[in-house]
């Protein structure tokens, strides 16, 4: 018969498939595929850090071949493009533990690759007009910041903000 499983085809079946198509609504398959690619997500941007914090090591030798504020703007984009990357993991990290994104996460993590864009075109020469867009960007989004904070849904207006659990993410902010 179509569109029936024979008794054969039903015993290949893995059982924790059954489950979760039979469930009514598909909401534990939406948090089981959820965690798996958050989880997949993280490793990447871990191995993506290492490989990072390993080629800005490498890149040290700069300081050696080259002239010394070549080698040192290296190092300064390059590690604060890896404090973006740890941005980004932070904020994949509070997803995966409470199921959203904070606005301050997301508003620190463009906060930090902007700063880096900065300070790189300011480093390079860059032209006046592209530094000026970028400050304007930058004022722009500390504004936005600072009006997520102060008007968090999750804080009372009177209280202050609890401390972060996991000191290694926490933010002074």
């Amino acid at each position: 018969m179509i569109g029936s499983l024979t008794s054969t085809e039903s015993r290949l079946c893995l059982p924790w498939i059954r489950q979760l198509f039979a469930a009514p609504d598909l909401t534990l398959l939406w948090e089981k595929g959820t965690q798996a690619v958050l989880s997949l997500l993280i490793v990447t941007i871990l191995v993506g850090l290492a490989g990072g914090v390993i080629k800005t090591f490498i890149g040290l030798r700069l300081l050696l071949t080259a002239e010394i504020d070549l080698g040192l703007r290296h190092l300064i984009v390059n590690t604060l493009m890896l404090l973006a990357v740890v941005e980004v993991l932070k904020t994949t990290l509070a997803y995966f533990s409470e199921g959203r994104v904070r606005v301050t996460f997301i508003v620190d993590t463009v906060l930090v690759v902007m700063l880096t864009e900065v300070i790189s075109q300011w480093f390079t020469g860059g032209d006046w007009q592209k530094l000026a867009i970028l400050a304007v960007i930058l004022v722009t989004l500390g504004l936005i910041r600072v009006v997520a904070v102060r008007f968090s849904p999750a804080q009372p207006a009177h209280s202050s903000p609890s401390p972060t659990i996991a000191p290694i993410f926490s933010s002074t902010h």
